[in-house]
């Protein structure tokens, strides 16, 4: 919020200063002016301490509690304090609260109870001159808690609208968080797999120079594919970024087998245990739950080809509809040991949990008793 500019403070601050002065001397001209007036004396006390409470006026809105409640006690002795009381009474009531207001009402009505107790009391009904007083305190006193209320709302808007605002900050942040959390996965899974093709048979390739022309040139080949399967991948990564949700296929649970068939043509023995209809399609796997599958079975099969090469590998789906799709991918110890240290090692199980807890599954993952390596997961599969 803004600051106001310093000429509207100093009219705001200042006018009713001005205008209660100008009431206050026009009132004790009538005084002085009128039949069987008042001593000289005392009215110029009663105008002296008039002003003084005019001049209060000034600090109304900065200490509106101090300034009313002393400008109740002057009313007590001066009748041309009144109307700068009433101006103190609306700054009371619209910057303080509502029970300190209340209370400054009465002490208001109070002191001209003091006032006429002492001085003499126009020639004028009784109930007509408290009707009068009362009716203007309580429309001052009213139209006060009319302001405060208002500025309470706006107040309130406010806040919301910042709280609305930093939420929303918050959830755009937290929507790009998950938006590069999915991109890391996806791009993890998709090209750490061909990758790891790529790498297999490049490095036999370098290892076996010797090789016949037959298989240097297979293993050429497949090392093509890949890379060219690779680039169709990374096409479709960002083809999904860039199109509406939806639009785009992506792989599910009938594409394990063709998975398996890309693993074995890579030298690794791969043996795959099939619930009914599972991989096949017979059985409707959500679609969620087919997807998490197929990238669970793609991270292992790489990582079995990273972290045990020449280990076979066996890979089960089993499961059905209200009993869950459960996968299972194990491998038994290595002849040798592959690249324990790899950079980014775990990034891969990392993704993998946070797929199946987005879908509401479990995962879990370890050695084994015979220094193998087994990766599982449940998934939800509703009836």
């Amino acid at each position: 919020m803004t600051e106001a500019p310093a000429y509207r403070r100093w009219v705001v601050d200042g006018l009713p200063v001005v205008l209660t002065a100008l009431v206050g001397l026009l009132a004790a001209r009538l005084r002085q002016v009128m039949p069987g007036g008042e001593p000289e004396l005392l009215l110029r006390a009663d105008l002296a301490v008039g002003m003084v409470a005019c001049v209060a006026l000034w600090w109304r809105r900065r200490y509106p509690l101090p300034v009313g409640v002393g400008i109740v006690l002057l009313c007590t002795v001066s009748e041309i304090a009144s109307v700068p009381g009433l101006v103190a009474l609306f700054a009371v009531a619209g910057r303080c609260p509502a029970r300190v207001s209340a209370a400054v009402f009465a002490g208001s009505l109070a002191s001209f109870g003091v006032y006429f107790s002492w001085r003499s009391a126009p020639e004028a009904p009784v109930w007509l001159l408290v009707g009068a007083v009362v009716a203007g305190h309580a429309a001052v006193f009213g139209w006060g808690l009319l302001v405060r209320s208002r500025r309470l709302l706006l107040a309130s808007l406010r806040e919301r609208a910042a709280m609305a605002e930093s939420a929303a900050a918050l959830r755009a942040e937290r929507t790009q968080h998950e938006a590069r959390e999915a991109l890391a996965r996806e791009m993890h899974d998709v090209l750490g797999h061909r990758l790891s093709l790529l790498s297999v048979h490049a490095g036999a390739l370098a290892f076996h120079r010797g090789a016949p022309a037959e298989e240097t040139a297979r293993a050429a080949e497949v090392v093509r594919e890949n890379a060219h399967r690779a680039l169709q991948d990374l096409r479709e990564v960002i083809g999904v970024l860039r199109a509406p949700v939806g639009e785009l296929p992506l792989p599910g649970i009938t594409d394990v087998g063709e998975l398996i068939e890309e693993t074995r043509r890579t030298g690794t023995a791969v043996t795959l245990h099939d619930g009914p209809g599972v991989t096949s399609g017979e059985q409707p796997v959500p679609e969620t739950a087919g997807r998490t599958a197929y990238r669970l079975v793609q991270e292992a099969l790489t990582n079995a080809r990273t972290y045990a090469p020449g280990a076979p590998v066996t890979v089960t789906l089993t499961g059905g509809a209200g009993d869950g799709l459960v996968v299972e991918v194990a491998n038994p110890a290595p002849a040798r040991s592959g690249a324990a240290d790899r950079p980014g090692a775990g990034q891969g199980l990392r993704g993998l949990a946070e797929r199946a807890a987005l879908v509401g599954g479990r995962l879990d993952h370890g050695p084994t008793t015979d220094g193998g390596w087994r990766t599982g997961m449940r998934l939800p599969w509703p009836p």
